[in-house]
């Protein structure tokens, strides 16, 4: 299939050409970043990682893949790490009566519970000092978008990441589904919720690029008189609110990286991998303090957690000490009145023999007349 005009045809560049993108200084961003990649169901999220594993992979950069769908049948990618070998979605399912996103939900909380463990484990792998670590790690999460972006496991999963790496949201919009403004507008609110939800750099990517080009989109989210003239056809109450609404996204566009991609033919995965480059350096430069604030914050809670839990011991040991010495029952001593007893005893003995003895004197004097 023929790639839409103004795309790169795939696989065209060297091993050695790999972005030394748009960044600071000129240089690539030299650090593991994690890409976790969101977007509506039938977007395209699944083909999108695989493609960008079998893209890095060509270029002798293989990543660290990270699969959270637990009711994913098949996995077209090499998961270093799958949800499935740890959680059973099914036996979730009919272990606690749910359904299937309820069953989902259910299963990315179990996961989620013993997260510490993957993190250390991605830690350890992505070790910046090892020249042979991941560069990129790719979380494909599951088509149900609400699922992890509006969960607790969700947050719990992207904050965990992101305070330990630089960490980036992919978004993946279907292009040929977004050809009406209205329709448009309504994926983009969604984006711009998640952007202020998640607090980490954001990447659009206008997927399915070989169906339609994006360019369109582009000019919407560059022209706001564009966008309008697009909706001048539509009279109905919702383009009326997505006029509003679009002046309101014009703060919100200035924030995002779009780039378009054809997950069938690869086609602009180096403009993506630019794009991604651009968003470590951000990541340092405006998310990474945040999220340090927020670890020193979990830090000392932790250990003000522990001195509470180390001081309710304590206490705890002296209140049993001293219940075990109150209980404690002491027999009365009466070796002291024993002993005074004996003493008066041999006093009163002394006395009535010197009494005898003085009788005995008096007797024994001869009388003077």
């Amino acid at each position: 299939m023929a790639a839409a005009p103004g795309l790169e045809e795939p696989n065209t560049m060297e091993s050695d050409d790999l972005p030394a993108q748009e960044t600071s200084g000129n240089k690539p961003y030299d650090k593991p970043i994690c890409l976790i990649v969101l977007g509506m169901a039938g977007s395209g999220k699944t083909a999108f990682v695989q493609r960008l594993t079998s893209f890095l992979h060509s270029k002798k950069t293989p990543p660290y893949v990270i699969n959270l769908d637990p009711a994913v049948k098949e996995v077209p990618f090499p998961a270093n790490i799958d949800i499935r070998d740890t959680v059973k979605y099914k036996e979730v399912m009919k272990q606690y009566g749910l359904g299937p996103n309820g069953g989902i939900v259910t299963s990315l909380n179990l996961f989620s519970m013993a997260f510490d463990q993957v993190l250390s484990i991605i830690e350890k792998r992505c070790n910046p000092k090892d020249k042979s670590a991941p560069k990129y790690v790719v979380i494909d999460t599951p088509g149900q978008i609400e699922v992890f972006t509006w969960s607790a496991s969700g947050t719990i999963i992207s904050e965990s990441i992101a305070a330990s790496m630089a960490t980036a949201i992919v978004y993946i919009v279907d292009t040929a589904r977004n050809v009406n403004p209205v329709t448009f507008m309504s994926n983009m609110l969604y984006a711009c919720s998640i952007l202020y939800k998640m607090k980490l750099p954001f990447i659009i990517v206008f997927n399915k690029a070989d169906i339609i080009n994006p360019s369109f989109a582009f000019e919407w989210m560059k022209d706001f008189e564009t966008f309008q003239e697009a909706l001048n056809d539509d009279t109905s109450y919702v383009s009326n609110l997505t006029r509003s609404m679009s002046l309101v996204l014009d703060e919100f566009y200035s924030h995002l990286s779009p780039v378009a991609v054809s997950s069938l033919t690869g086609t602009g995965l180096n403009d993506f991998l630019a794009a991604a480059n651009k968003c470590g350096f951000e990541y340092e430069r405006e998310f990474l303090p945040m999220y340090e604030k927020m670890k020193e914050k979990r830090e000392s809670a932790r250990k003000k957690e522990n001195m509470d839990r180390v001081k309710n011991d304590i206490s705890d040991d002296i209140e049993a000490t001293m219940a075990n010495v109150r209980t404690v029952t002491l027999a009365p001593n009466n070796d002291d009145e024993d002993d005074s007893e004996a003493e008066i005893e041999n006093a009163d003995a002394d006395e009535r023999k010197e009494g005898k003895s003085f009788e005995r004197f008096v007797k024994a004097k001869p009388s003077v007349n």
